[in-house]
């Protein structure tokens, strides 16, 4: 029995000592963000993407492969533009044909002339249906993942174009419906116009009001639908950061999902996620603390400080969510919202923005 007791804690031990390096990892990457959103340093997208990713692989992964490989696609999309002329006769064509590049890159198969008799074809970057939201792995919410299998989701396919956007120094706009990214333009013939790259389109205002989950309260209150400055878009990051913690660390301590809750609300203050997040953790620190009581219901603590300031807090943040338009939607409702875009295509189609996407070779 004694022997089975030091196994036992030298396992433990060594658990905690693996969570101590790694809540190194997530400060240090704190850090870094907190510092983009105070002028400390340098905004970058990119970088804030990849320091996420890379507390999360517990600070395995390669800066310089992982900026090669951007840079590699940042080349590419410049080489598209030179390959053609854009049909477009507005002030503005130089940005606007760094935005068709970057949407032939990633959703089209692109020629490439390799010499005088072969050509080969660049394959487009998919929507994986696998594991939307990381429930299972969280390492597919990654762009590292998509760099790698060229198959993303809401999350890591419109972060891929932000990122390339900027390194060739173009402007896009992350911006968010119900459980989703995408991103926004805008140009001088049609002013603002979203670009979808989970399937390849440029969908009308009214498809992402067909959801059903975009209450009317929650785009007067700017949840959803906007186009997020650089801050905003470093505050997602935040909550991403705060996220994987969770999904490794929170047993250990909640409190930095909270830190970077609130934070990222600093810059964002109505970013939905973090909200949610931030009420949910609460809720389990409130529930940590009945655990600690052996108490069965909520009233049974209320007595005590600590648990009365954690409830007022927890509803106070659900009824902050619920009244600024938030509602639910469901995994299989939100798979349903997404195929209806290429099922009805016709409807929802941007026909404006496919007329001056069209090109012809030089």
């Amino acid at each position: 029995m004694k022997y089975k007791t030091s196994i036992i804690l030298i396992v433990l031990f060594a658990k905690f000592s693996f969570a101590q390096i790694g809540l190194t990892y997530y400060n240090e990457a704190f850090e870094k963000l907190n510092n983009m959103l105070n002028d400390k340093s340098e905004l970058s997208f990119k970088d804030a993407v990849f320091t996420v990713e890379n507390a999360y692989m517990n600070n395995t992964l390669d800066y310089a492969y992982f900026n090669h490989r951007i840079q590699s696609l940042a080349t590419f999309s410049k080489a598209i533009i030179k390959s053609r002329t854009l049909i477009y006769d507005f002030d503005d064509r130089k940005e606007v044909e760094k935005y068709s590049a970057l949407f032939t890159l990633m959703t089209d198969s692109v020629p490439i002339q390799i010499d005088s008799n072969t050509i080969v074809y660049s394959q487009p970057y998919t929507y994986d249906f696998n594991d939307i939201w990381g429930n299972k792995d969280w390492k597919n919410m990654f762009v590292i993942k998509l760099l790698e299998t060229q198959k993303g989701n809401c999350h890591s396919l419109p972060f891929l174009y932000k990122i390339l956007a900027e390194e060739i120094g173009a402007k896009a706009y992350l911006a968010i419906a119900p459980n989703h990214f995408y991103i926004k333009h805008k140009n001088m013939a049609n002013g603002w116009y979203n670009t979808e790259l989970t399937s390849g389109m440029f969908p009308i205002d009214a498809w992402l009001m067909a959801s059903g989950y975009i209450h009317l309260d929650a785009v007067v209150n700017k949840l959803y639908m906007e186009a997020l400055n650089e801050k905003q878009s470093i505050a997602i990051c935040m909550v991403d950061l705060a996220k994987g913690y969770e999904k490794k660390y929170s047993d250990f301590d909640r409190n930095f999902i909270i830190q970077c809750c609130d934070t990222a609300l600093k810059y964002y203050p109505n970013y939905i996620n973090a909200l949610i997040l931030k009420a949910e953790t609460k809720k389990k620190q409130f529930e940590d603390l009945m655990q600690k009581y052996y108490a069965e219901y909520a009233k049974e603590i209320l007595d005590k400080p600590e648990a009365k300031q954690l409830f007022e807090e927890m509803t106070a943040l659900y009824g902050q969510i619920h009244k600024l338009g938030y509602r639910k939607m469901p995994e299989e409702m939100y798979l349903k919202w997404l195929t209806s875009l290429k099922e009805q295509r016709k409807l929802y189609e941007n026909k404006n923005i496919i007329n001056f996407t069209k090109s012809k070779q030089k």
